[in-house]
């Protein structure tokens, strides 16, 4: 079973957030709360962490995974972003959206949309994650925890560990998330477009 850390929701224990960026610098893979609902993530250049993920997922290469970002500059480090799309940035970060942009070279070919070249991206509004990426010093790659067939994701940390635990590394709770995840805008084309709605308000982007 996978190790289990109570984290403050508000002020994250530095010792736990430490333990946890070795997990995953480590190949682990973790499950946590965010802003919307829980995540699992791990190491951005890991490749057999990122293939463990997708299996438990049930996703296959051309489904998006989404880099976890601190603020916009590191979104700026692995996506195209026009001054147009910056504004749009700016006006719905951190919260619980999640973009899709235009890959830069930084994004390992792997990770990024076969045939399309683009990646998602988002700035967490939560502290816990927000101190694991300060931590870390660079994205995490993440996916909303729906596990394969099921439609809602899973929201308690004690039935993410009753359900996956033996095929992750480390549960974080931090309490209970939400039952809806991130609204994904894509801002490649001309006009944004609403991808999947979420708990974000589209209505920032005129949607």
């Amino acid at each position: 079973m996978s190790q289990i850390f109570h984290i403050h929701p508000d002020n994250p224990q530095l010792r736990l957030i430490r333990q946890a960026a070795q997990i995953i610098h480590g190949g682990g893979i973790v499950a946590l709360p965010t802003d919307s609902c829980f995540a699992l993530v791990c190491h951005l250049d890991d490749k057999a962490a990122v293939e463990r993920l997708r299996r438990i997922r049930g996703v296959d290469d051309k489904h998006h995974l989404t880099l976890l970002c601190r603020d916009l500059s590191e979104i700026a480090q692995y996506a195209k972003v026009d001054n147009r799309q910056y504004r749009l940035l700016k006006a719905a970060t951190p919260g619980p959206y999640t973009f899709i942009l235009e890959a830069t070279k930084e994004v390992p070919r792997r990770l990024s949309h076969p045939s399309r070249k683009t990646i998602g991206l988002r700035v967490p509004e939560n502290p816990i994650v927000l101190a694991l990426l300060e931590e870390l010093g660079q994205p995490l790659l993440g996916t909303t925890l729906i596990l394969p067939d099921e439609s809602e994701p899973l929201t308690d940390p004690d039935e993410v560990n009753a359900r996956i635990g033996r095929q992750i590394e480390l549960t974080i709770d931090g309490g209970a998330a939400g039952l809806e995840p991130t609204t994904v805008i894509d801002l490649t084309g001309a006009e944004p477009e609403l991808v999947r709605q979420g708990r974000g308000d589209a209505s920032l982007f005129g949607l």
